[in-house]
């Protein structure tokens, strides 16, 4: 049951994601507000359906861009896998951890678009995409990972509720 939560709320991400956040550009780049839903997820300690979550914003992305559809669905499950390690085993601060999973997740998602766009015979210049479109969404998704960690972390604890001891 505790599962079925991802439908809406991806859903209405991935809405705001095509109508609003894609359309507020910086250069040339824009916030990944999917990436930064799924790092929040992944970072909450009670939360044991981070991978459910990156698979089903990973189908739902790729069915509405044109990447390969290859690419969303490794681009998250990198950024999970990202979020796991440094929760677990390197960072104890949290807000250390979001900015790092955040910067991390952004890079791996647009290594795998660039390799993905080449792959498929897009001719794009590796340094006008890393100056005109990494950099500048780097930055809008550096602005947005802090709120969107704090609206995931109180829906995680409405999700996943404290066990009561008495």
């Amino acid at each position: 049951m505790r599962n079925l939560v991802a439908f809406p709320v991806l859903g209405l991400v991935l809405i705001l994601q095509t109508s609003i956040f894609s359309q507020v550009q910086l250069l040339s780049g824009a916030a990944d507000l999917v990436l930064l839903v799924i790092a929040a997820w992944a970072l909450q300690p009670q939360v044991d359906s981070a991978w459910h979550w990156a698979l089903l914003a990973g189908m739902l992305t790729a069915f509405i861009s044109a990447m390969p559809f290859v690419v969303p669905l490794a681009s998250l499950a990198i950024t999970v896998v990202l979020a796991r390690a440094i929760q677990r085993r390197i960072l104890n601060s949290e807000w250390v951890s979001v900015l790092s999973v955040t910067i991390l997740g952004t890079l791996a998602s647009h290594l795998l678009s660039f390799i993905g766009l080449v792959s498929i015979g897009v001719a794009i210049d590796l340094q006008d995409v890393v100056a005109f479109i990494t950099l500048p969404s780097l930055f809008a998704n550096l602005l947005l990972c802090l709120p969107v960690h704090s609206l995931i972390r109180d829906l995680a604890l409405w999700v996943y509720p404290p066990e009561e001891i008495v």
